[in-house]
């Protein structure tokens, strides 16, 4: 049985020539289903959620066509891919809702580190110690879906070092995050976050994966994990949900995948492990050395990517959706987005040339997908 999923995708607007220019307060006012983020150079959509890859992929194009056909109307506009600001200007912060206090509070403490764009990966599962016990393999594994997705090697025109460097400098918050064992153990600690000042509300809980719901932190129905660059390709962001999807049937088949039972390091280790995992990854991606949560031994991302795929990929076939993890495989072969970018540069190409050519793909494979998959997106003003 497929589970439900549902994608947050947060996308810069600005010109063909990728200059990031604010626009989503005219966006929100224009598009239903559009909100906008604290600075206004990057907007947001969510896909509501379903079980079908094919639903997935009309979900993902249909809003983008949607918003870039909108953004024509507004001048020689369009969408950039990435996850930083590539080009510039990241000394400034753009308020998309002057008025809004929480936006204000987002800008005094963080700054730029926060302005970027990413992609929120959401599988639902309605039973909370489901819930939680996915949480905690997927917290594990999450910078494996950070090497995968992997879009921000630039900031203000330059190379930063970092293939995500979006996810080195993004705040995490609070500072410490438990494995939760339990629902209870969730519930308790979010209150005492609250209580503490930690976190601001319910919302303000950004790690790499959450549980989240309805109402937090007491009735939830999905896991989030947050650690996703922007991945522009749609058929390689699906290829990315379907291994997280893959992967949870497995746990769900298999219980003692749980890391509570399964590994040889008590939670302290696991989460020193994770969090520096976690930065290896943000470093340098698909090349990074990271160390295994089972044993602590070090193993290079790649491999393990590769020695997961194995495993789920009978439980991607049982379910009926092995075709659409298989993009996977061409991922790992040529790189992801950062590496390519990066390789690009190395070869002589400047930033600029580099961005410029993924702002033109990008555009001509959201027609050309949805000129086959999709029915034509309606302009709604």
């Amino acid at each position: 049985m497929l589970l439900s999923k549902g994608l947050e995708i947060e996308i810069y607007t600005g010109t063909p020539a990728g200059e990031i220019i604010g626009l989503s307060d005219q966006v929100v006012k224009a598009l239903e289903g559009f909100v906008r983020e604290p600075d206004n150079r990057n907007v947001e959509y969510t896909t509501p959620p379903c079980c079908s890859y094919e639903s997935l992929l009309c979900a993902i194009l249909q809003p983008r066509l949607q918003l870039r056909q909108f953004l024509k109307t507004l001048g020689n506009y369009t969408l950039i891919p990435g996850s930083t600001l590539s080009l510039g200007d990241a000394s400034r912060f753009f308020r998309s809702d002057p008025q809004n206090p929480y936006h204000a509070y987002i800008e005094k403490t963080y700054g730029t580190d926060v302005v970027t764009a990413s992609v929120h990966i959401n599988i639902g599962i309605e039973d909370p110690e489901i819930l939680m016990r996915a949480c905690r393999l997927m917290r594990l594994e999450a910078p494996l879906i950070l090497a995968l997705s992997a879009a921000s090697p630039f900031l203000d025109g330059r190379v930063t070092g970092s293939h995500s460097r979006r996810w080195q400098v993004f705040p995490k918050t609070p500072a410490q995050v438990p494995l939760f064992t339990s629902h209870q153990h969730f519930i308790d600690w979010t209150n005492e976050q609250l209580r503490l000042g930690t976190m601001q509300n319910v919302r303000h809980l950004w790690s790499s994966v959450r549980p989240n719901g309805d109402r937090r932190p007491y009735s939830l129905n999905r896991l989030e994990l947050r650690i996703c660059d922007l991945v522009i390709h749609p058929l390689q962001l699906l290829a990315i949900v379907a291994f997280v999807e893959a992967r949870i049937q497995q746990l769900m088949a298999q219980p003692h995948l749980d890391p509570l039972k399964s590994s040889q390091l008590n939670p302290a280790r696991l989460l020193e492990i994770t969090d520096a995992n976690e930065q290896l990854a943000a470093q340098s991606s698909l090349d990074a050395t990271l160390n295994h949560w089972r044993t602590g031994q070090p193993i290079q991302a790649v491999d393990w990517i590769q020695e997961i795929y194995t495993e789920v990929y009978p439980f991607a076939k049982q379910a009926g959706f092995a075709c659409f993890l298989s993009p996977l495989q061409k991922l790992l072969r040529e790189g992801n987005q950062a590496q390519r970018w990066l390789q690009a540069h190395h070869q002589g190409q400047p930033l600029e040339m580099i961005i410029q050519k993924a702002i033109a793909e990008a555009e001509t494979l959201d027609q050309e997908l949805a000129q086959y998959l999709c029915e034509p997106a309606a302009l709604v003003a």
